[in-house]
This record gives C-alpha cells, sequence and structure tokens, in this order.
C-alpha cells in the first residue's frame, strides 16, 4: 500500500502540505511503557515516518496492563523491539530506529539529540528526566514531556500546560524545585500531567508488582491503561498540532 492510501482520511483533515510536512519530521521518544508505547502508536498512525524509540527495559507480566508491547506472549523481549514489529505493520514505509539503551548524564551525548525535529519525554527516573529536559532545551528541537501518569483514574483531569505553568503535580513540582537551585531549561517545554492523585488501595498487590526495569523505582503506583494512553495519545497529537501550526 502507498502511504498516501494509509494516511487518506489524515490527509483529508490536514491537507496534503501538511501531510508531507508530517512525513519529513524526525521525532525521537524516550520510554515505550505505559504512556511513551501509546504515543508511539499515535505517531506513527498520524503518518510520522522518521521515529526513533529509546527504551532498555524487557515486557514484564507487570506491565500486561497498561503498556502496548506487553502480552503473555511477549513477556521477556525487548520493548522496543516488540514495538517496532507493530509500528511496521501499521505502516511498513515507516523508518522505525530503536535504541535499547538507558538515557543519563553519561550516554545522553550518544543520541546526538540535535539531529530531531521533535523530543518526547516518556521516562520514569527522576534524574535522567531532568537531564534529558534541560539538555533537550538546548537543542532546535520541540520538546512534549509526560508528567506523573500513575495514582490517576479520571482521564477528564487531564491537561496541558508549559512546565512552568503545571500545577498540583509532585513530579513537575520536584524537577522545578531542583532546577531552581542550578540550570533551566532554555525554552518552552508543554506537558501532560494530571492534578489528580490517589492513594495505593491494594498494597498487597505489590509483592508482584516487580516490573524488571532497568533502574529501582522508588515507588512502585498504581496505574490504568485509560489514563497513561491518553498521557500518550495526547502527546502525540500534540506533535501533530504544532506541525499544523508551523
Amino acid at each position: 500500500m502507498e502511504y498516501k492510501e494509509l494516511f487518506a482520511r489524515t490527509e483529508l483533515l490536514i491537507g496534503s502540505e501538511v501531510m508531507a510536512a508530517v512525513a519529513s519530521k524526525r521525532v525521537i521518544l524516550f520510554g515505550v511503557g505505559g504512556v511513551g508505547s501509546w504515543c508511539a502508536e499515535g505517531l506513527i498512525r498520524s503518518g510520522i515516518i522518521y521515529l526513533t524509540l529509546v527504551d532498555s527495559d524487557r515486557v514484564a507480566v507487570a506491565n500486561i496492563n497498561r503498556q502496548l508491547p506487553a502480552t503473555t506472549r511477549t513477556v521477556g523481549e525487548l520493548k522496543v523491539e516488540v514495538l517496532k514489529r507493530r509500528l511496521q505493520e501499521i505502516n511498513p514505509h515507516a523508518e522505525i530506529t530503536i535504541i535499547p539503551e538507558i538515557y543519563s548524564a553519561e550516554t545522553s551525548g550518544s543520541f546526538h539529540l540535535d539531529r530531531y525535529d521533535y523530543i518526547i519525554d516518556a521516562i520514569d527516573s527522576f534524574a535522567h528526566k531532568m537531564h534529558l529536559l534541560l539538555t533537550a532545551s538546548r537543542t532546535e528541537a520541540t520538546i512534549f514531556s509526560s508528567m506523573g501518569a500513575a495514582l490517576k483514574m479520571d482521564t477528564r483531569q487531564i491537561k496541558v500546560a508549559e512546565f512552568w505553568n503545571v500545577h498540583g503535580c509532585k513530579l513537575a513540582s520536584a524537577l522545578r524545585k531542583q532546577m531552581r537551585k542550578g540550570e533551566k531549561p532554555h525554552k518552552r517545554i508543554e506537558c501532560v500531567y494530571s492534578e489528580e492523585l490517589l492513594e495505593n488501595r491494594g498494597e498487597e498487590a505489590l509483592e508482584n508488582a516487580d516490573e524488571q526495569g532497568s533502574f529501582r523505582k522508588g515507588q512502585t503506583n498504581g496505574t490504568l491503561v485509560q489514563v497513561t494512553a491518553i498521557f500518550g495519545f495526547t502527546l502525540s497529537g500534540l506533535v501533530i498540532e504544532d506541525i499544523v501550526k508551523r
């Protein structure tokens, strides 16, 4: 199937010139878990061709409730490999690069962020997230970031705001507090977030919540796919909206 045939409905909405622009943009996505995996799907189904996926984790049973690549058949496989297979079934024309590595201060230079038009942050590690946002803000790329999507149920409370205007999110607040002590982002960063904050009620389930991740989380919190997926699809929508505006 031809590219234009696959995305005829999208082109009908946004026009051929914008569709061509969508197909030309280079996007790098950090994290393909509960939020990032759905973001990747939204990007590819919207006509993005050049997509780089960064995530070192393998599918774990505890991922199945919310992550696109996670099924009982894919447990143990690299998430980026599973996701690449799916995305190329959606659009065989897509040029998807996978990097099964961890983004960190030590590895940041290997990702060549200056090559991308859009940088999307959907990673969990606080230190890695802060470093990525600061480093990405020094590039010419447009940046979108997911704040915390755990401990939430009400999808109607999901919002978008510039990083310094995100309210009611503990993760955003902690990031800002740390950044005020040193370097601050050099440009706008649009964030997806929710002010809702619930509590874990099934404490006994934590014993079975090992996700075999590449770093140890400070706390494991409950999540719902309805929330994480909307966070992810919202991120992908922000990319397409930005291309339309330009």
